[in-house]
């Protein structure tokens, strides 16, 4: 809870500062004739929070989760394309898109070829500058971004940038309607990656020797790990903190896979007492990191050393690696003897979602818009703009978007949506049980 503390006090601040400025507000001509508070089929009228106010409502202290309407969401790609160029006559350079994926300069000639008149620019940066940049430039008064694209693992993004007045949701409503709510909660998706443990097909022919993340720390019965482990050092990396954060929150269904695995209650062997923070007494999920913190892992920070390891493994020494979904094209290019562990019990992993967002006080409010929505593939999914981003390892979270590069469906791979509120309070202490356990761990 620290954080969200932290986050309402920002949020407090926030308001503050914009009641004594008059703080502004990216919103489209008020003559748009685009109703700012209707409902997601279109009817009535609802109570929607005051812009600036996703994440947490200052006034109320409550969360306030997407999908998010105003009067943008229903602005059509001719409505703001109109607009955009009116704002290049009114003195808008450019569009600047700060993106943490490459692929997305491959979108410039396509937007601009679209929509002349329009000067697309896209900073390829990582994902600490992306968020880094626009604050600053936010704080400075000295605002050049237009567009953001990043993703939100631990929910700082989703309760912390949208009050300090950095971020501005945008959901447009067409779009939406393809994708499924749970991946609407906290952002604009771009697309949904994941990590999976990968196996040897040789030394398993009959597929995937684990069904459930118990059985990775399994042990032979001389007490012998029973396989060998490689991953990135997990406790710098925030994505898959998250995923073991998640255990936490989802203890009930952690205890539940492990019964269901072994016919038996778990029995809890870690001393909550060990830290200065509460730990949640008799957790599946704790239980979990603490047995997981005591194996023996190999860090790796490559991921194509990563499948090399589990490639050059046996049946009689076998191993396993958590790496990102991409790697399995290793398969082909280097012939690896690698495949994904998929529908492991309770869950596979959570979906890592690529987001889209509006820059708050920017200079082409409309021209953002109309590129998110030319990216994620416009009205109708054929604007061609995600065409860059279809690759292995990446799945559009639109129902009428294919991509047939993926060895898997997205509903077959047993992963679930990131639930960032439930994470974000606890993370800190998450990342600090996974420090202090990993060096009690034996050499």
């Amino acid at each position: 809870m620290k954080k969200k503390l932290l986050a309402l006090l920002l949020a407090a601040v926030m308001v503050l500062s914009l009641a004594a400025c008059g703080g502004k507000t990216d919103t489209p001509p008020a003559d748009s004739g685009n109703p700012s508070t209707s409902q997601p089929d279109g009817s009535g009228d609802a109570a929607q929070p005051e812009a600036g106010q996703f994440g947490y409502n200052p006034t109320t202290g409550e969360e306030v989760y997407g999908p998010y309407w105003d009067e943008w969401s229903d602005m059509t790609d001719e409505e703001l394309y109109e607009l955009a160029l009116k704002e290049v006559e009114g003195g808008a350079k450019e569009i600047n898109v700060y993106a943490t994926s490459s692929k997305m300069l491959k979108c410039e000639e396509g937007f601009e070829e679209m929509y002349p008149g329009l000067d697309l620019v896209v900073s390829d940066l990582d994902a600490g500058e992306v968020l880094s940049k626009a604050e600053i430039e936010n704080s400075t008064n000295n605002v050049t971004a237009d567009v953001l694209q990043t993703k939100d693992v631990n929910g700082d993004v989703f309760f912390e940038y949208y009050h300090k007045g950095v971020l501005e949701p945008f959901y447009p409503r067409d779009i939406c309607s393809h994708i499924a709510e749970e991946n609407l909660k906290f952002s604009f998706p771009l697309y949904a990656s994941q990590v999976f443990w990968y196996y040897n097909t040789e030394a398993f022919p009959d597929g995937q020797p684990i069904t459930s993340w118990w059985q990775i720390i399994e042990k032979n019965p001389d007490g012998s790990q029973k396989y060998r482990l490689f991953t990135k050092e997990i406790g710098t990396e925030a994505a898959y903190l998250s995923l073991f954060a998640s255990f936490i929150t989802n203890a009930d269904e952690m205890a539940q896979a492990y019964k269901d695995v072994y016919g038996t209650d778990l029995e809890y062997t870690y001393d909550a007492s060990s830290f200065p923070f509460q730990v949640p007494e008799n957790n599946a999920g704790v239980e979990y990191l603490w047995r997981f913190t005591q194996a023996t892992l190999v860090f790796i920070g490559d991921g194509d050393e990563l499948v090399l390891a589990v490639h050059n493994s046996t049946k009689d020494d076998p191993a396993l690696c958590l790496a990102s979904a991409g790697k399995v094209e290793n398969r082909e290019e280097s012939g690896y003897n690698i495949a994904w562990c998929t529908n492991l019990t309770p869950y596979n992993a959570l979906l890592n979602t690529e987001s889209m967002f509006a820059v708050k006080g920017c200079d082409s409010p409309a021209g953002a818009r109309l590129f998110i929505r030319y990216v994620t593939g416009g009205a109708d999914g054929e604007s061609g703009g995600f065409k860059p981003f279809t690759k292995t390892g990446n799945w559009p979270l639109r129902d009428d978007v294919p991509n047939d590069k993926n060895p898997v469906s997205l509903p077959d791979l047993g992963a679930r949506a990131n639930d960032v509120d439930g994470i974000y309070s606890i993370f800190p202490d998450v990342q600090d049980m996974w420090t202090f356990w990993r060096d009690q761990a034996p050499k």
